[in-house]
């Protein structure tokens, strides 16, 4: 079996219209992937919108757009965002939502269940079924699709902050030693995947290492 791993941010909306496909290549295919969650570049790096060219964000808008339309998925901004902000372009100091969303996906990993995580919670952030996805009450039911508990969880946390940023950290460390930042990025043999429309990619490299499809129990 190859392994791969899987480079992840909540707020990406890249990563929600790839976490699906990526899952879908361990059903057909004999491969494991990693889910391994970082905070997103807004969290990591306090400048990075002031920096960016400013056709960053219109670009964005409809690339997102566009792309959603072509894999045939809905996808709208999470409401309220996950990263919060004091000017359009400054990120809050404080940041209980992403943490959280983060540190779930991260004790989600730990109980072998990351992708499924992943996929449920993007569906739940990105898909316009709800708005208000911070409520427990309305985050929970998609939590409960992968069999966790949300209230379990949210009291695992609590005291284990440290623990479970750090091993964010040394997510993103991994990342960055594989030679790059952003998500999604799928690293294979230490070569990294950036984006979305790099699965094809990934699958033809992986071939050429091996990988083969899974052998049909029926």
């Amino acid at each position: 079996m190859l392994t791969a791993d899987l480079f992840y941010s909540f707020r990406s909306p890249y990563s929600y219209l790839s976490a699906a496909r990526y899952r879908s290549l361990t059903e057909e295919y004999d491969l494991k992937i990693n889910l391994r969650p970082v905070y997103p570049a807004a969290v990591r790096d306090p400048w990075f919108f002031e920096r960016r060219n400013p056709l960053f964000s219109d670009y964005l808008t409809m690339d997102v757009a566009r792309s959603a339309e072509y894999l045939g998925v809905p996808c709208k901004r999470p409401v309220p965002d996950p990263v919060q902000f004091v000017t359009p372009s400054k990120p809050a100091e404080s940041q209980p939502y992403i943490h959280r969303l983060t540190w779930l996906g991260v004790l989600a990993v730990r109980e072998g269940k990351g992708m499924d995580f992943a996929c449920e919670i993007g569906w739940a952030l990105w898909s316009e079924q709800i708005e208000g996805w911070d409520d427990p009450e309305k985050l929970a039911p998609w939590i409960a699709r992968v069999g966790m508990d949300l209230a379990e969880m949210d009291r695992a946390i609590i005291g284990n902050e440290s623990d479970l940023d750090a091993e964010v950290r040394a997510n993103q460390k991994a990342e960055e030693d594989a030679g790059h930042w952003g998500t999604p990025c799928l690293v294979f043999e230490g070569e990294p995947f950036f984006g979305q429309d790099r699965i094809d990619m990934a699958i033809w490299r992986m071939k050429q290492r091996g990988l083969e499809a899974r052998v049909s129990r029926a």
